[in-house]
């Protein structure tokens, strides 16, 4: 089996008003330590796009916007073993506790999943009639083969829970 890989921190703060998780960042995303680096994956596309931002390629600015709009990032997995960048390929995962992250951010009003991994994982960690709302949303994986047009429209629900 593969070495051990961990996620990120949370991409959080005290205005934070939605939360996105993911599974546990790709290959790419590790070697470059930032969230949803590969280059084919639309989460950034399809994040300054609702948002109505300019899109960049820079990092720093990128979770600025973020912070902006009161959006929080994490993944649902903490560590785990895994060979690539595929979430079926993920064995011996331990969870991030986002029920705890939840609690110390009362301002959070709705979570939302990107990809059924990510959702899952949630359903299992806070069970169906958790107190905020959860969503599944289409993954911006390029592994994930849905057009980005349906991938926008779907993840065009997160504008109703933004200020």
């Amino acid at each position: 089996m593969s070495d051990r890989i961990t996620s990120f921190p949370p991409i959080i703060d005290e205005s934070s008003g939605i939360l996105i998780l993911g599974s546990v960042p790709g290959v790419k995303s590790l070697e470059k330590q930032q969230y949803y680096a590969h280059p084919q994956n639309k989460f950034w596309k399809i994040i300054f796009e609702l948002l109505n931002e300019e899109f960049t390629e820079d990092y720093t600015r990128r979770i600025a916007v973020l912070k902006k709009h009161h959006i929080a990032l994490w993944d649902v997995i903490d560590s785990c073993e895994r060979k690539g960048s595929l979430d079926s390929e993920i064995r011996n995962e331990e969870a991030n506790r986002v029920d705890e992250l939840l609690n110390d951010h009362p301002k959070i009003k709705a979570v939302f999943c990107n990809g059924g991994k990510s959702y899952k994982n949630v359903q299992k960690m806070l069970g169906k009639d958790y107190r905020l709302p959860v969503f599944l949303l289409p993954s911006t994986s390029p592994l994930h083969t849905v057009s980005l047009e349906h991938k926008l429209e779907s993840w065009k629900k997160i504008a109703e829970y933004l200020d």
